[in-house]
């Protein structure tokens, strides 16, 4: 009796037809369709709907004579003059040219030094390091907000012990401190993107250098430094996104930092979400929004060409 394939049903040793090698295609492609189609569900409903209603709303403002009007370009054109809004692209702009660098920096020696094999408890050295990554953003706001008080923190432990008056929270030093926070957040999780790429390098490579009379230092700027380049570039883009999306640290060291240090638009993210929440302006921070995605996709798409750019050399 002649056996037949459950998805063919010609006999075996039979040359399939066209229309066979066609349905064949088809219900391949459909099974494709079946494992992407619940992510691309709910990306399409969790990214690209919020995204798409939010520029929709950005043409409307709410008026009070006759609801919500479309008004075209006029929350853009409002967006541009507004000085509390480029108050806060320029701060948190500032934020980012100095603690990216001091970061990623930093990242970096600990990387090299873990794979260097020369330091002692590697294994623990590493956990202790990305652990803070996973204390919630939150969470580690508070505690280093209990430590930068000046009257039952330890810095104000230390300026009793000092006889010293310094304020880690006054206005001159707080972009400061919050770029601390930050750095001990996320320094651990670059270092892994970093170490991961040196764990790619050969050790055999290592141990030709050093037969050929490499030192140290030339190893890790000839081998090592020039492997890293890729890795670099992930962690610069996600890093000047995460800085322009600051919103965390402030707003909660905004009801421990005396005064009114911390405005409501001490940064972009800040701003619109007080615009909406707080002053019902929904479209304004829609613009907003919008606004602040266009400047942050271009930065990172420069950073991205001129990354290929020097790979390409």
């Amino acid at each position: 009796m002649t056996e037949q394939h459950p998805e063919n049903p010609r006999p075996r040793g039979e040359a399939l037809t066209a229309e066979d090698t066609f349905v064949r295609k088809h219900r391949r492609n459909w099974r494709g369709w079946k494992f992407v189609g619940p992510f691309a569900v709910v990306f399409t409903f969790v990214f690209v709907v919020p995204i798409c209603y939010a520029l929709y709303i950005s043409f409307f403002q709410k008026k009070m004579i006759g609801g919500e009007q479309y008004v075209g370009f006029d929350n853009y054109s409002r967006l541009f003059a507004d000085e509390q809004f480029w108050s806060a692209v320029g701060r948190v702009t500032i934020f980012t040219c100095v603690q990216v660098p001091i970061m990623l920096a930093l990242a970096a020696l600990m990387a090299l030094a873990i794979d260097s094999m020369k330091l002692h408890g590697t294994k623990f050295f590493r956990i202790a390091t990305f652990l803070p990554y996973a204390v919630p953003a939150v969470v580690s706001t508070l505690m280093w907000g209990f430590i930068y008080g000046s009257k039952y923190g330890l810095v104000g432990s230390l300026n009793s012990v000092l006889g010293t008056a310094f304020d880690v929270l006054s206005p001159d030093t707080l972009l400061a401190a919050i770029g601390n926070i930050v750095t001990w957040e996320f320094v651990g999780y670059n270092m892994l993107i970093f170490y991961s790429s040196l764990s790619t390098i050969p050790h055999s490579l290592y141990e030709a250098a050093a037969i050929d009379g490499a030192t140290e230092w030339q190893i890790v700027k000839k081998i090592k430094l020039p492997e890293m380049k890729g890795s670099l570039a992930i962690t610069v883009i996600f890093s000047i996104i995460g800085s322009f999306q600051l919103f965390n640290e402030p707003s909660v060291l905004q009801s421990i930092v005396p005064g009114n240090a911390i405005t409501t638009y001490f940064t972009p993210n800040m701003y619109a979400y007080n615009l909406s929440f707080m002053g019902g302006q929904s479209n304004y921070a829609a613009a907003l929004a919008i606004v602040m995605a266009i400047i942050t996709m271009a930065i990172a798409y420069i950073v991205q060409l001129n990354s290929m750019k020097e790979q390409m050399k």
